[in-house]
Formats: C-alpha cells, structure tokens, sequence
C-alpha cells in the first residue's frame, strides 16, 4: 500500500508514522518539504506520489488564533481536505481525516451522536465541519474521525502546560463547565491502524477513550498522578475568557465505532496513566 501522510510532525501525525509504518510504504513530507497553503504544491506532490491511502492529520489547531487567522485556517481545516478528497475520488484512493467535538453547539449534557446536529461555535469549529462536509459531497471513499482534548507525550498540549506550571505553582484555576473525553494521540493512533486492518466501512466516527471529565478534573489527576502538590481550583469558563469560545458539553457516544471495529474503547484516565508514564520515562 502506498500511502501519504500529511502532519507527521503534530501530535496525531507523530503516533501515526510510527503505527502505520508496517502496512505500506509512507511518504510523510514535512512542511517545509510541502507548502500545505499551495493548492499547486499539494497537486504536485499528489501526482508525483500516487497514493492509495491519503492520511491526513494536518490542521490548524491554534482555536483562539483562527478568530484573526481565518483564511489561513479555512485553508487548512477545509480547502485542504476538499483538495484531498477530490484526488481521492479521481484516482480511486482512501482518505482518512480528523475532525473534532468543536463542530458541535457545546449545549447541554447528552452526549453527542454521529448524527447529532452541529452549530459550531468558534472560527476553528466552523472551519473543520466545512472540511467534513467537503469530504462527505466528494464521492471519496473516506473515513472521517472526531475526537476531543487531544495530548500526547511530545509537542504542546494541556497535559505539559500542567506539568510544567506544577513547577512553580502551588495552585491553578482551572475551567470545571467544560465536559469532554481527554484523548491521547497514540490512541488514535493505534484505532486508525485498526480501522485499515479491519476495513472499516466508510463513514464518521467518534474517536475518544470512554468516560468523562472537565479541564479541572483533567487537571487533577494530572497533578495525582506525577505526584504533584499543586492544587487545582474549580472556575467556570465565564472567569476564563478566550478569543473562542469553547463548547461546554462536548460528551461523544463512542459506540458505533467499537460496534463497528468489536472492541471496547478504553477510560480517559488509564490512557492518561500511560500516556504521562511515557512522558515521565523522558524526562
């Protein structure tokens, strides 16, 4: 299988060069190496490849800066996986895509379906649904995953900005109104490699670790589980004002994709044992 990866320097890419490295050969160019921002450059590189699988786990992921950066961010979150699902359906390729719980209104407390309406609520949210729906009109064969709150053991994310606050604070004020599934990136890692083996029929899938938790509960056992004495104290999102505004509830029903692939998606909380095991290992 010839495949492309594109984004194998962010967090989510990272894990998947190293996951999907026995199941073809992997062109994974950089950034510097391929203009993302050039609809000709990507063209190009498409051509010159010839791919059979296109992953792409490149993205604007700065929420509060796409507010000022909007086109730079529709570019990415949207003109982008348009460009690749129409080479996609042309040239009878797969796309696999990454999309997120900002698509969704963040109001009350069910969790969200694949078939829940959206209402995205921020710039960076309206940008990822518009590459969603690109994907879905193009006639590709495509999967298309959404996940939430997602860290790793390398690149920057909440989990490492806690850690190193923990440093030289004794207590932090963390967001409590905010409810989600932390999702480490090797888990996604490791349930996109499934889904190829698998075949997994085309479609959206929820992706995030099962359970649920707020920023500050997120944050607490963080703290726990280091060993830390840092104390986190709950604060609505009204005392924390961003750029963007953030969804509330952004709960996921996680069940069509383990019905699909037969498994049973893990807790939030031993991923992140695993995931700060290994960041600890380092460092």
């Amino acid at each position: 299988m010839n495949i492309l990866l594109l984004g194998k320097n962010g967090q989510v890419g990272f894990e998947l060069h190293r996951t999907l490295a026995p199941l073809g050969c992997i062109t994974a160019p950089s950034r510097a190496e391929l203009d993302l921002d050039s609809e000709q450059a990507v063209n190009q590189h498409l051509q010159s490849v010839k791919p059979d699988l296109i992953v792409n786990a490149a993205a604007w992921t700065a929420v509060d800066a796409a507010e000022e950066y909007q086109q730079a961010s529709k570019r990415l979150n949207a003109g982008l996986p348009e460009q690749l699902a129409q080479y996609a359906a042309a040239n009878h390729a797969r796309l696999i895509h990454y999309s997120s719980d900002y698509v969704y209104p963040g109001a009350g407390k069910e969790p969200w379906q694949e078939t829940s309406s959206t209402g995205p609520l921020s710039v960076y949210g309206k940008t990822k649904l518009e590459g969603d729906h690109a994907i879905q009109q193009s006639g590709a064969e495509y999967l298309i995953f959404r996940t939430s709150w997602v860290y790793s053991a390398r690149g920057n994310n909440f989990m490492k900005t806690m850690l190193r606050l923990a440093e030289s604070k004794t207590e932090l004020n963390i967001v409590a109104d905010q409810i989600g599934a932390p999702t480490p990136a090797r888990l996604i890692a490791q349930i996109t490699t499934l889904a190829i083996q698998g075949k997994l029929a085309e479609g959206l899938y929820h992706l995030a670790p099962r359970g649920e938790t707020s920023w500050h509960g997120f944050a607490s056992e963080i703290f726990r589980l280091a060993g830390k004495n840092t104390k986190s104290n709950p604060i609505p999102t009204s005392d924390y004002p961003t750029p963007a505004q953030r969804p509330l509830n952004s709960r996921m029903v996680v069940t069509k994709l383990e019905n699909a692939l037969n498994i049973r998606l893990p807790d939030w909380s031993s991923q992140l044992a695993l995931t700060l095991g290994e960041y600890l290992e380092k460092h």
